[in-house]
């Protein structure tokens, strides 16, 4: 299979090249080295897939010549570029929405002129608001908390015309926070692991969350599973089922490193929500999706990376 994975260069992206490339694909990966964070770090990420199947475009996905010549030929599409991050779409509504959703209907009308049949987007559990968990897709999703949330919202509905329109097969995959070697540098798991191991402060904001921390692997396998046993168009969550508090997080860690955390509790921020928890009925019945990183060795993984940048499946 021939596949355009768009966000090829970002955490989740590259480790998705990296498993369509091991189970024998033929991988176009699209990306802009959007500057969310230092583009040294995603050369190293598309380092570490530099494969003879492997082909990299550096384009925007608004461009449609590059993305009509990236999809020649092309079976299937992940789609996971986008602009990233809760906190920071409130400072570039505009930017967020001309991305996640006038640069996703870019991509599915470039991808309708290639004539691809399976299409696979990348989206977020922000999509269910502030809601009572767990969190089912057949919910009515709540009122968005951020503008990057209700850009997810909006690019789900794209899709689901897109389907409607060319009947081509496409799943919405609602990913839960998604943790593990190559993490963004804006995330808190990441920025934790530093600064505890390095004996600065951590800021734990609002009162102690509940999150569904989902380890990349996992999180890839259901990608994988979507493009291939998906039929018409779905919805599914891809987690870990098993949601800790942000106390319970920091606490593993402190194990793992063997440094007691320095915190500081502040406010809570704009677009933060108490809990996201996902319900995996459907993603096991119809994917067959379980997720098996345990928490604890995915974090150990995750400080292993940073300390070494090594890292194990």
């Amino acid at each position: 299979m021939r596949v355009l994975v768009t966000g090829a260069a970002g955490f989740i992206g590259s480790h998705l090249c990296e498993a369509l490339l091991a189970r024998g694909d033929v991988v176009v990966g699209l990306d802009n080295f959007d500057p969310l964070y230092d583009r040294r770090e995603k050369v190293a990420n598309l380092q570490t897939i530099a494969h003879a199947r492997f082909t990299f475009v550096e384009a925007s996905i608004h461009d449609g010549t590059a993305l009509d010549h990236a999809l020649i030929g092309c079976d299937a599409v992940f789609h996971l570029a986008a602009r990233a991050g809760v906190r920071r779409s409130f400072l570039d509504v505009d930017g967020y929405a001309s991305t996640n959703v006038s640069g996703t209907a870019d991509l599915l009308s470039a991808a309708e002129r290639a004539r691809v049949k399976r299409i696979v987007f990348a989206s977020s559990s922000s999509v269910y608001g502030n809601r009572a968990p767990p969190f089912r897709e057949d919910n009515a999703l709540g009122t968005p908390c951020s503008p990057y949330a209700r850009t997810k919202q909006e690019a789900e509905q794209l899709c689901h015309a897109h389907h409607v329109a060319t009947g081509v097969h496409l799943s919405c995959v609602r990913l839960f926070s998604i943790y593990g070697p190559r993490l963004r540098p804006d995330l808190a798991i990441r920025i934790f692991l530093q600064r505890i191991t390095g004996g600065e402060p951590i800021d734990l904001f609002g009162t102690s969350s509940m999150r569904d921390y989902t380890y990349v692997g996992d999180a890839v396998d259901g990608l994988l599973r979507a493009l291939d046993r998906s039929r018409g168009f779905g919805i599914y969550n891809i987690g870990s089922a098993r949601p800790i508090s942000l106390d319970e997080l920091v606490s593993t860690m402190e194990r793992i490193l063997g440094v007691r955390a320095k915190k500081r509790r502040r406010p809570a921020q704009p677009g933060d929500v108490p809990a996201t928890i996902a319900d995996l009925s459907r993603a096991r019945a119809e994917l067959g999706f379980a997720p098996r990183m345990a928490l604890e060795r995915g974090l150990a993984t995750t400080a292993r990376w940073l300390t070494h940048g090594t890292h194990a499946t």
